[in-house]
């Protein structure tokens, strides 16, 4: 394990595989312990807009990401130490099962868990299991033995006869059960294809989180994974200074302009909170506007961010956006420096066709079309170099989620030369034409040395 400076309780909630109740059990413990009077600040494991949303709502503080990928094991720490120094208890939720994760679980949350030194809390589903919810467990310790395995979160009990089963079955194991939580409907939230339906779309999100910790309570041994975050924390962890006092990571991507106007609503949604973080830290002016609502980026801004987000929800709201139209042709015709990601970059586009096939005029700043009628998911991490305008290192670690498709690409120069995370090459991505600049990737940080 890890030794790394001193840090505030803190805990990682992890999982044997996808889908076993992770995101769901981590809103209901954040809520029970910001009931408990603490201060909860959260993080994501890897590269994920959505659920730091829900985070924020569930413990009412920011969450932020910690990407074991894309981030070095200092700015890890860096990371976690600020964000740890906030509050009270450090509260990360981890991503897909505990080792899964890009070139050989480098992407893993127990890679996080390591770098950083947390103790793991491991949410089991238990559905129509017993023993072998046991021997899924001690598998898992004996897979890394280096590992510290706080406690097992038994999710999706069946009955107090099956609790009773499993808690037989962990006896013999040195590893603390710390909930058996009954299955319920109430533990569902309504997702899409990016995942979960984003927290700003939810009018009762706030209720809904405290009917998943109402059912939870009586469940749950909050002052035993207290303990665990504590304890088990501290022997992992060094005694040092005060976490604030820690410089800002090294590893941070300059702003794309002095002063950036942003667009930020429900079509532009997808901030890495870090990025922003580390931009104002550089002393950028940072605006922001909706597109939706047709505002347009503020005159003075010498750069412009579209992030990525749902802009297929709104096409007609766009489309008739014609102030925001103008003023980012304007923007390009002046040279400001502009770039989109993902739904940005659509946006920035000709086109986009609808689901159904409808093709909605978009920015025309860029030469492409991209279509929702013809899906297809790209996914993964991508290790990107460019020699643009862009005011970033020329290597570049980013990820790539979407299922929108290019149905017309015309003549312009490629942003990126593209590889997967294993090194494996793929076809440049993105395009620049003058001061505009797009691509599907969503940008991290600068690339580490990984190869």
């Amino acid at each position: 394990m890890s030794i790394m400076p001193s840090l505030p309780n803190g805990l990682i909630l992890a999982a044997s595989s996808s889908n076993a109740g992770k995101t769901t059990l981590s809103l209901g413990l954040q809520r029970l312990f910001s009931r408990k009077g603490l201060r909860v600040t959260p993080a994501k494991c890897g590269p994920d807009y959505i659920d730091p949303a829900f985070h924020g709502v569930a413990s009412g503080h920011p969450s932020i990401n910690l990407d074991p990928w894309a981030m070095s094991r200092e700015d890890l720490q860096a990371r976690a130490l600020r964000q740890g120094g906030l509050g009270d208890l450090l509260f990360v939720e981890g991503v897909m099962g505990l080792f899964d994760g890009a070139a050989k679980g480098q992407g893993s949350t127990a890679a996080l868990a390591h770098a950083i030194g947390l103790p793991v809390i491991l949410v089991l589903d238990v559905k129509g299991q017993a023993q072998t919810a046991a021997a899924i467990a001690k598998g898992i310790c004996d897979f890394d033995p280096a590992l510290t395995i706080g406690g097992i979160l038994l999710n999706r009990v069946g009955s107090k006869a099956h609790e009773h089963l499993l808690r037989e079955a962990f006896a013999p194991l040195d590893l603390p059960i710390v909930g058996a939580i009954r299955s319920s409907d109430q533990l569902q939230l309504p997702s899409r294809h990016l995942g979960l339906v984003q927290a700003g779309e939810h009018d009762d999100l706030d209720a809904m989180i405290d009917r998943i910790a109402d059912h939870m309570a009586d469940d749950v041994d909050l002052d035993l994974i207290l303990e665990i975050a504590s304890k088990i924390g501290a022997e992992t962890r060094a005694p040092s200074g005060s976490p604030t006092s820690l410089p800002a990571p090294r590893h941070s991507l300059p702003p794309l302009g002095q002063h950036m106007a942003i667009a930020r609503d429900e079509a532009f949604s997808f901030l890495y909170p870090h990025l922003l973080q580390e931009w104002s830290d550089q002393d950028a002016e940072l605006s922001f506007f909706s597109p939706l609502a047709d505002e347009t980026p503020h005159e003075n801004a010498d750069a412009i961010y579209l992030p990525g987000g749902y802009p297929e929800l709104h096409l007609e709201e766009l489309a008739a956006a014609q102030n925001f139209r103008h003023a980012m042709r304007s923007a390009a015709e002046r040279d400001v420096l502009i770039f989109g990601e993902c739904g940005g970059y659509m946006t920035l586009g000709r086109a986009i066709l609808s689901a159904d096939g409808v093709e909605v005029p978009m920015l025309d700043l860029l030469p492409i079309t991209t279509s929702f009628a013809e899906t297809k998911l790209s996914l993964g991490y991508r290790k990107l170099s460019h020699s643009s305008a862009l005011p970033w290192a020329s290597q570049l670690a980013a990820h790539e989620f979407h299922y929108a498709t290019i149905t017309l690409k015309g003549d312009a120069e490629p942003l990126f030369e593209a590889r997967t995370a294993a090194g494996r090459n793929l076809a440049p991505m993105g395009l620049r034409v003058g001061s505009v600049h797009g691509s599907f990737a969503h940008i991290i940080a600068p690339l580490k040395n990984l190869d």
